[in-house]
């Protein structure tokens, strides 16, 4: 195959037979047929890639939004593909496609493959930052700052399954948000849930209440970026059956009161963007929603929802169980490691104090030093 002249070579591996020889970095645009034919054979090989952030079809959409997506791929001597890790790269670092939305991260390889990340330093590339970097990559361990939970539901067997396997907490909740239900039908009309829909103004309302809700709690505004608003669109128009997108609707009458978007592949779904109108807060329509969706489950051959990294309250309550996720930076700067420790000693301060704000503002001058 010819080589695009913006493609980097990495460090060679070492004797592992496991471990890619060479690692040449290439647009997305430039993958050809037997680079995405290994990408989804090696994924399908490794239970541990099943999330849908590690389809092709995620990277492929966000490069396709207007966001380039550069891919390193990995080869042994014989020039087999063993590893690709899609990433974008910003100034000296490079992330994680689709970062800061991809809720789980890592190189597509082999179960038992080994990966050097130091071979993604070339070309002036001074560090790869993570933050949701799935465990059992032992190669990215020196470079590892934390973990933190990301909860999962299993869903498996619908409502009544996961009510089998849910804490008390969780049963409660469950069962309140059917009580719920009945009462807002009472006062707000039929209530009307829609596990999949293509309503492309009720993803504009998703967007409209998300971006509202990142102003009141002064959180960054993620769908300030258009390239953003245009990839869930275009993740709501890919209906392959192997990967794409999921709008969920919970209407009360004429009243869209929650809604989610989320991403699916096979029997995963990645709960991603749940809103609801504040005006019906007092219905806790997010667990409505959940609900709802759980008992879905079945019908949509879904077996795992994922929640992602976070500490809210009503993820605790809902999981059946979590995995851990690890935050980091590979980089041979110690100047760089030390920022980010700074950084990340910041952030924790600024969630207990209440100098959080000015405590917020030094964090994003170091995320610039950072870069």
């Amino acid at each position: 195959m010819s080589v695009p002249a913006s493609e980097t070579v990495g460090e060679p591996g070492a004797g592992d037979p496991d471990r890619p020889t060479a690692m040449r970095t290439v647009g997305f645009e430039a993958l050809g047929a037997e680079e995405l034919d290994a990408w989804h054979l090696l994924r399908a090989a490794n239970p541990l890639l099943d999330s849908p952030y590690f389809h092709p079809g995620f990277a492929a959409a966000v490069h396709a939004s207007g966001r380039r997506v550069r891919v390193a791929v990995g080869r042994d001597r014989a020039g087999r593909v063993l590893a690709l890790l899609p990433h974008h790269r910003e100034r000296s670092l490079i992330r994680p496609a689709g970062w800061p939305a991809a809720d789980f991260q890592g190189p597509v390889l082999a179960p038992g493959s080994s990966f050097s990340p130091l071979g993604l330093l070339t070309g002036g590339v001074r560090g790869f930052a993570f933050d949701h970097l799935i465990e059992g990559h032992s190669g990215f361990e020196p470079w590892v700052e934390s973990r933190r939970p990301s909860p999962f539901l299993d869903v498996s067997g619908g409502l009544e399954g996961y009510l089998g396997r849910v804490s008390r907490s969780g049963k409660d909740n469950m069962g309140q948000a059917r009580r719920r239900i009945a009462k807002t039908e009472r006062t707000h009309g039929t209530v009307r849930f829609v596990a999949d829909s293509l309503d492309r103004e009720a993803l504009a309302r998703v967007v409209e209440l998300k971006r509202g809700q990142y102003a009141a709690t002064g959180a960054r505004d993620y769908f300030a970026e258009p390239d953003r608003r245009e990839l869930l669109t275009r993740l709501l128009h890919t209906r392959d059956s192997a990967f794409g997108g999921v709008l969920s609707t919970l209407h009360a009458g004429p009243h869209l009161i929650a809604a989610h978007f989320g991403l699916r592949s096979g029997k995963v779904l990645h709960w991603w963007f749940p809103v609801y109108d504040p005006a019906f807060a007092n219905l806790s329509p997010g667990w409505m929603l959940l609900r709802e969706l759980v008992a879905a489950a079945p019908a949509l051959g879904i077996t795992r929802i994922d929640l992602g990294r976070g500490e809210d309250e009503y993820k605790r309550r809902a999981k059946t169980g979590e995995t851990l996720v690890c935050q980091g930076i590979v980089t041979r700067s110690s100047t760089l490691q030390t920022l980010r420790r700074a950084r990340t000693s910041v952030i924790d301060a600024a969630k207990s104090s209440a100098l959080g704000p000015a405590l917020r503002r030094i964090a994003r001058g170091f995320r610039m030093l950072n870069r």
